[in-house]
């Protein structure tokens, strides 16, 4: 079963950016050997970490979202948690938040189409409520 999960991943903040595109680009050719699709790879950048990790206050964010299986993701952790480079990682499943995203939307767009239809009342009568008040 595949499901929907976002990797987010520190690196060091002096790693060079070539050795950063050949570890996301291993991490992607995993990705494909195992069965799995990858979505989005975004690079965040240099931040500043919320505490100090491994002696670092600064870290280099990317956010990797993939579809696959459970062993996939495994895989995926086993080989971040051995790369000196990494310095943290966090891995959540997103599938089950975007099906709840997906079922409020169409509750919300079923509510519109019924409020939607009810015409508004024309004023053709409204001369002779105006009649009757001035008599």
């Amino acid at each position: 079963m595949n499901r929907t999960y976002e990797l987010m991943f520190i690196v060091r903040p002096d790693m060079v950016e070539a050795e950063l595109d050949k570890l996301i680009s291993t991490l992607e050719s995993q990705v494909a050997t195992s069965g799995g699709t990858v979505k989005s790879v975004e690079r965040m950048g240099k931040r500043r970490l919320a505490y100090t990790v491994r002696r670092f206050q600064d870290g280099m964010y990317v956010l990797l979202t993939a579809e696959g299986s459970g062993a996939l993701i495994h895989e995926l952790e086993r080989r971040l948690r051995v790369t000196e480079p990494v310095i943290k990682f966090l891995t959540v499943r997103v599938d089950e938040e975007q099906k709840r995203l997906d079922k409020i939307k169409q509750i919300r767009e079923a509510r519109k189409k019924k409020a939607a239809p009810a015409p508004a009342e024309t004023g053709g009568e409204t001369g002779g409520e105006t009649a009757a008040v001035t008599a």
